[in-house]
């Protein structure tokens, strides 16, 4: 297969679309998350509704432009969960750009929505999906903290920030408050932490902070890394 590759030789990026529904459940608010297949991209991984865009979303506009990711996103909803969602009533919040050495490009926009009223139940994709889970984001992550659940950093990082949410009007508020939040990343060179473009280690050589002994959670300077060396992860975000 011919992969299209940039002037660093690295594959070219595409655009993608996800969707974090949220449902008021017993427990408080729940995300529907999905596991993977244990093949192709993202394999045995839990994640949210989402896919690539294609030309049919663009529908005339750009292909990596929000309609066209609207689109995919309610398009990719219903082919894998069997849910139907408004395009026009998605929260988009969040840009995920790839860092270097991921092995499928896709710069990712992240949309939140309610879980449809109608909805009876949950129609997976099989080719796609395991199964599908109704969790609150705390039970997720602690799962991935027991090492029983693989999660990405875009999905870790999401649930994180909708932790302590209480009901699904306030996520939805708070993910809608702030200007679309773009997450820029690089791995070091170990590929145990990620950091983004707000750290003051960002553009810097790994090798020269290596083996300062203060670069760590409590050290002073802008911090937006999330840390993978262990589990639970660490995510410093002190900027």
């Amino acid at each position: 297969m011919h992969v299209e590759v940039d002037s660093d030789g690295e594959p070219t990026v595409g655009s993608a679309a996800t969707v974090v529904i949220l449902r008021q459940g017993s427990r408080g608010v729940e995300v529907l998350l999905g596991e993977r297949t244990h093949r192709g991209s993202f394999a045995g991984a839990w994640v949210f509704p989402g896919g690539a865009v294609d030309e049919a979303d663009a529908a005339g506009d750009p292909i990596d432009s929000a309609a066209a990711a609207r689109r995919a996103a309610v398009r990719e909803t219903f082919e894998e969960v069997g849910l139907e969602l408004v395009a026009a009533d998605l929260v988009e919040f969040a840009l995920w750009s790839p860092p270097k050495g991921v092995p499928k490009r896709m710069r990712t926009r992240f949309f939140a929505a309610r879980a449809p009223a109608s909805a009876t139940g949950i129609r997976l994709a099989t080719d796609e999906l395991v199964q599908a889970e109704w969790l609150t984001p705390t039970e997720a992550l602690e799962h991935h903290a027991d090492g029983a659940m693989t999660l990405f950093p875009p999905t870790w990082v999401t649930l994180h920030e909708l932790r302590d949410t209480p009901d699904v009007d306030t996520a939805i508020a708070m993910l809608d408050a702030h200007e679309l939040r773009a997450y820029v990343g690089r791995f070091d060179d170990d590929r145990t932490t990620l950091y983004w473009q707000e750290d003051e280690h960002f553009h810097t050589d790994d090798r020269a902070h290596r083996a300062v002994p203060d670069d760590g959670p409590d050290a002073d300077g802008p911090r937006h890394r999330l840390m993978m060396d262990r589990l639970p992860w660490v995510y410093l975000h002190s900027f």
